[in-house]
């Protein structure tokens, strides 16, 4: 008997719940369009969407189970939830950061964070980067600190220099 996952984000689009999914699954491995739900007549008088249209998508991105839906422009995003993508090379930090912040507001990103094109916030994170914050020898976490503050996209190697007390 498969397992499911017992906890799924819910994100919530105006109307680009569909177009949301699509974006992200051609960016994350392992991710596919799992299923569509669409409006029916009934609720129109409370939902006001057309029957037919898409209501939910369900998604998966690397194997973690999302859901999109259509519920109008009542609610947006914002930094309060983000989704972490955890990066263990530059490489991985450079494809996650081009790819997720095309279209997204430039403003927006700051020490690692960035907004998509639809106002999702992502941190894309180099998996070392907790292990030099959390160090016990407080100067070596203090430089990592200060470097980072002052990076939009992260330079693990910067980070590294700055660690080691070489920057």
């Amino acid at each position: 008997m498969a397992s499911i996952q017992r906890i799924t984000p819910c994100l919530w689009f105006d109307d680009q719940a569909e177009q949301a999914a699509g974006f992200y699954t051609a960016i994350f491995k392992n991710s596919r369009i799992v299923g569509l739900t669409r409006y029916g007549e009934a609720g129109y008088e409370i939902h006001g969407r057309p029957a037919g249209s898409v209501l939910t998508v369900e998604f998966e991105l690397d194997g973690q189970a999302f859901t999109a839906l259509n519920g109008g422009p009542v609610f947006t995003f914002n930094e309060a939830v983000s989704f972490q993508v955890n990066c263990e090379t530059q490489e991985e930090v450079d494809y996650y950061w081009e790819k997720l912040s095309v279209g997204g507001d430039e403003a927006a990103q700051q020490c690692g964070w960035l907004k998509d094109k639809y106002g999702v916030s992502w941190q894309v994170v180099p998996t070392a980067l907790p292990k030099m914050l959390a160090d016990a020898d407080y100067a070596k976490s203090e430089r990592v600190m200060t470097a980072l503050l002052q990076m939009k996209k992260l330079d693990i190697a910067a980070l590294q220099r700055a660690y080691d007390g070489a920057a």
